[in-house]
C-alpha cells in the first residue's frame, strides 16, 4: 500500500483476536478487527479529533481477524482503521485506502461526520462511471475518530427492576426532543443528562419503562444537512456499541458513555426500565451511491446483502438489497454478521445495564435464505444465549417486503400495528371495526394465543414516532409534511385521522373539546385495553407537530416537547395520570391470561361478557355496529375484597346510546369514567366514584367512553 506506510515508535506485540473492537488492558490497548477480503490492515492513532494520525501501524493476521496490542495507550485514546485490497463494486469489494474508517466494534466516536467535497465517499462522485471509479483524496481530517473506553463505572448497585411485562406503561421518548425546547429548563437541553432531570415528571405520570429511540450513534445524510434538515429520529446507525455523541454535554471525549450509563442508573432507581430502539436491519451508508464511513470500506461483502445491478449481468454484486427502505440491508444470515448483533446487543445488556431492546424492522434479522422464519438462527441465538434469552425483546415484525404481526415465537413480543390501525378507524366512526376492537381490547388472542403468547405480548400502541401525535390525529384529515421539502409527497396517506371539524388549530370552542374528548377517548382504549400499552411522548400534553406524519427530519419545534403545554392542557394530563393509576391497580386490566368467557369454579360471572345494548348479544357483523359493551368480572384488588365487576362501554356513534345494565342481588351501579365530561368530573378515583340514580340502564354521550363499576 504507497498510500500508508507502516510508521511507529510505539512498543507493539502480536496482540490477540479477540474480542473484536479496543480492549484496554493493564498495559494497552488490544485491536482487533474483522476482514475477509482485505490485503492489509492499518491502525492509526490521534492525539485530536481534527490533528493528523501521530502513529500508523500495520496488524497482523489470523485468518480473517486482523489485531495488534500497543502497549502504553489508555482510555480515551483516538484511532481509526484505514484498508486496503482491492476495489472492484461489480465484484462487492470497495476497498479504499485513502478513507478512514470507524471501527465496527467502537464503543464511543469523537462526534459526527461532517463531509467537506465529497471526501466521505470512497467513489469519484463526479466521474461517469460513478462508484465504479476510485476516489484517491485522503479524508482523514474530517472524519470523527474512535475513542478507547473503559468500562469501568460507579452503579451505585444498580439492580434491573425487574418488571412484568403486565405491569408495563410504555412511555416512546426521543432522547433529545424530551428536552430540548427551552422550556424544559433543564441544565442541559437535549441530552442524557437533561433526561436524567425529568425523571420526577415520569415518575409522576405512573411511567415504569422508558423505550428510547435510537441512542447509537448514527450518521446524518449531507443532502438533508444541506437542505437545514437532520436524520433527527437516528434510525440511520453507523456505531453499534456507540451511545449517540451528540445527546452528551460534551465535556470531553466519551463523556457519552458514562452520562447514559447515568440515565440508566438514575431510571432504574426509580423503578423505570429502559429499553432500547436498536437498528440492526441497515446502516448509514446507504446504497452503491452512499458514502463510505465503517463496513463498506471494511468488508463489503460480509457486512450487506448484496444484489446484481438489473441492467448488466457483469455486475453480480455491485448493488444492495433493500427491503429496508434505506438503501441497504445487513447481512444477518452471515454468521460474523450475526456474531457483531448479538455482541452488541450483549453489551448493552451486561455493560450498559439496559433491560430490552425493540427491533426496527424486525423482521429482516429473522431470515433463512432470505425470507422470514421462526426457526431462524437469530431468534435461536438469543433464545440460547445465558444473558439475552432474560432481556426482554421487541419486534417491530414487518418491513418493505413482508408483514409479521403475530408470528414471532415465544419469548417476543411485538408492536401491534393492527391494534393501531383498528382503533383509529374504530375511535373515529368508520364501519365494520367493532369485532376487530373488541378482539384487540382484549389482547388479540387470535394473534399470539396459539403459540403460547400472552396477552402482554401485544405492545398497543394508538401513535408512535411514526405518524401524527395523538393531538395532531383529531387535528388533521391530511398530513401537512412541507417542512420536509418533499412537496408533502413523503409520509402515509393513510393515517384513519380526523380533524373533528377544522383543519389544524382552531379557537372553536366546540372543536376543542370535541378533540379532547377523543384524546380521552383514545387513552382509554390503549391504557384499558388488555396488552402492554405504549404512550408517545408528549401525547399527554397535547404535543403537535402541525400535522407532520413524518418528522424523521425536524430537529426543532416540530419534535420538540414544549413543557409549557403542563399550564396549557392540565386535563389532559390529569386523564393521562388517572388512567394510569387506575390500570395499575386494577388486576383485570393487567391479565396475564386470555378471557375465555366461561365461569370458573366459585365465580358466579364469565371473566368477561359481551352485550348488546339490550343486554342482548352483540351484531359483530353489524357494519353499522359502534358501540362496545362488555363486563369484566373480578374478586380482589388493592381497593376491594369480594365480587365486582367492571362494565365498559365504547359508543363511537356521534349520538348518545342508552345501554341496559346488568344487574345483580347484593351490587350497585357507580360511574367512574365520562370522557364527555370536564375535568375533574371526567375521571372519577375509586374512592370518588358517582352512585348512579337510575340503576337499569345508562345514557352514554356520542363519542365517549364511560366505565362504570358495581360493587358494594
Amino acid at each position: 500500500m504507497d498510500v500508508l506506510k507502516h510508521q511507529t515508535l510505539r512498543e507493539l506485540s502480536n496482540g490477540e483476536a479477540g474480542p473484536l473492537g479496543a480492549s484496554l488492558r493493564e498495559e494497552g490497548v488490544n485491536f482487533s478487527i474483522f476482514s475477509q477480503y482485505a490485503q492489509e490492515v492499518f491502525l492509526l492513532l490521534f492525539d485530536a479529533p481534527d490533528s493528523p494520525a501521530v502513529d500508523t501501524i500495520k496488524l497482523n493476521r489470523s485468518e480473517n481477524i486482523w489485531h495488534i496490542f500497543v502497549k502504553g495507550l489508555k482510555a480515551g485514546q483516538l484511532y481509526g482503521y484505514k484498508v486496503d485490497g482491492e476495489y472492484n463494486p461489480c465484484e462487492g469489494k470497495r476497498f479504499n485506502p485513502h478513507k478512514l474508517l470507524l471501527d465496527p466494534y467502537a464503543k464511543a466516536v469523537s462526534g459526527k461526520f461532517k463531509d467537506q467535497d465529497n471526501l466521505i465517499f470512497s467513489y469519484d462522485v463526479n466521474a461517469e462511471g460513478k462508484d465504479l471509479v476510485m476516489d484517491q483524496r485522503d479524508d482523514t481530517s474530517i472524519v470523527p475518530k474512535c475513542i478507547v473506553i473503559d468500562d469501568d463505572f460507579d452503579w451505585q448497585d444498580d439492580k434491573h427492576p425487574g418488571i412484568s411485562m403486565d405491569h408495563w406503561i410504555i412511555y416512546e421518548a426521543h432522547l433529545k426532543g424530551f428536552t430540548a425546547h427551552s422550556s424544559s429548563g433543564v441544565k442541559h437541553p437535549g441530552t442524557y443528562t437533561g433526561f436524567i432531570e425529568k425523571i420526577p415528571y415520569l415518575k409522576n405520570l405512573g411511567i415504569n419503562a422508558v423505550e428510547l429511540m435510537p441512542i447509537q450513534e448514527f450518521f446524518v445524510r449531507n443532502e438533508l444537512a444541506e437542505k437545514g434538515l437532520s436524520d433527527y429520529w437516528g434510525y440511520n446507525t453507523i456505531g453499534f456499541f456507540a451511545p449517540e455523541s451528540s445527546y452528551s454535554t460534551q465535556s470531553h471525549p466519551g463523556c457519552q458513555v458514562n452520562e447514559f450509563k447515568t440515565l440508566v442508573r438514575e431510571l432504574h432507581k426509580e423503578g423505570i426500565e429502559v429499553i432500547l430502539d436498536v437498528v440492526y436491519n441497515h446502516t448509514g451508508e446507504g446504497n452503491q451511491l452512499g458514502p463510505t464511513l465503517c463496513f463498506k470500506g471494511i468488508d463489503n461483502p460480509t457486512y450487506y446483502s448484496l444484489a446484481q445491478n438489473p441492467d448488466n449481468p457483469n455486475e453480480p454484486y455491485r448493488f444492495y438489497l433493500n427491503d429496508t427502505g434505506c438503501g441497504n440491508m445487513l447481512d444477518v444470515e452471515n454468521p460474523v454478521v450475526m456474531d457483531m448483533v448479538l455482541d452488541s446487543l450483549r453489551y448493552w445488556a451486561k455493560v450498559m445495564h439496559v433491560d430490552g431492546f425493540r427491533f426496527d424492522l424486525a423482521s429482516i434479522l429473522a431470515r433463512v435464505h432470505g425470507q422470514f422464519s421462526q426457526s431462524s438462527l437469530f431468534f435461536e441465538a438469543i433464545s440460547k444465549d445465558p444473558i439475552l434469552s432474560r432481556v426482554k425483546m421487541i419486534a417491530e415484525p414487518w418491513d418493505l417486503s413482508t408483514y409479521q404481526v403475530g408470528n414471532f415465537p415465544q419469548g417476543w413480543s411485538e408492536w401491534n400495528g393492527k391494534f393501531r390501525d383498528t382503533a383509529r378507524k374504530f375511535l373515529k366512526g368508520d364501519e365494520s371495526q367493532t369485532g376487530a376492537m373488541a378482539k384487540g381490547l382484549t389482547g388479540s388472542a387470535e394473534l399470539y394465543q396459539s403459540d403460547g403468547r400472552k396477552p402482554y405480548n401485544s405492545i398497543n400502541f394508538i401513535t408512535c414516532h411514526d405518524g401524527f401525535t395523538l393531538r395532531d390525529l383529531y387535528s388533521y384529515n391530511d398530513k401537512h409534511n412541507e417542512a420536509n421539502l418533499d412537496e408533502n409527497q413523503d409520509g402515509s396517506n393513510d393515517n384513519h385521522s380526523w380533524n373533528c371539524g377544522a383543519e389544524g388549530d382552531s379557537e372553536d370552542p366546540q372543536v376543542i373539546a370535541l378533540r379532547k374528548q377523543m384524546i380521552k377517548n383514545a387513552l382509554c382504549c390503549l391504557l384499558f385495553s388488555s396488552g402492554t400499552p405504549m404512550i408517545l411522548y408528549g401525547d399527554e400534553l397535547m404535543r403537535t407537530q402541525k400535522g407532520n406524519n413524518n418528522s424523521y427530519c425536524q430537529d426543532n419545534e416540530i419534535n420538540w416537547l414544549n413543557w409549557d403545554n403542563i399550564e396549557k392542557y392540565p386535563d389532559i394530563l390529569d386523564f393521562c395520570i388517572d388512567a394510569i393509576a387506575f390500570r395499575k391497580s386494577c388486576p383485570l386490566l393487567r391479565r396475564r391470561r386470555f378471557f375465555t368467557g366461561e365461569n370458573k369454579p366459585g365465580n358466579t360471572t364469565p371473566d368477561i361478557s359481551w352485550f348488546g345494548e339490550h343486554l342482548d348479544t352483540p351484531q359483530w357483523d353489524n357494519p353499522k355496529l359502534k358501540t362496545i359493551c362488555y363486563q369484566l368480572a373480578g374478586h380482589e384488588a388493592p381497593f376491594v375484597v369480594g365480587e365486582y365487576h367492571i362494565l365498559f362501554i365504547f359508543n363511537m356513534h356521534h349520538d348518545a346510546v342508552e345501554v341496559e345494565l346488568p344487574q345483580f342481588k347484593k351490587l350497585k351501579w357507580y360511574q367512574l369514567v365520562d370522557t364527555s365530561k370536564g375535568s375533574g368530573e371526567d375521571f372519577l378515583s375509586y374512592d370518588k366514584k358517582m352512585f348512579l340514580q337510575t340503576q337499569d340502564k345508562y345514557s352514554c354521550a356520542g363519542r365517549t367512553v364511560n366505565i362504570l363499576w358495581a360493587g358494594v
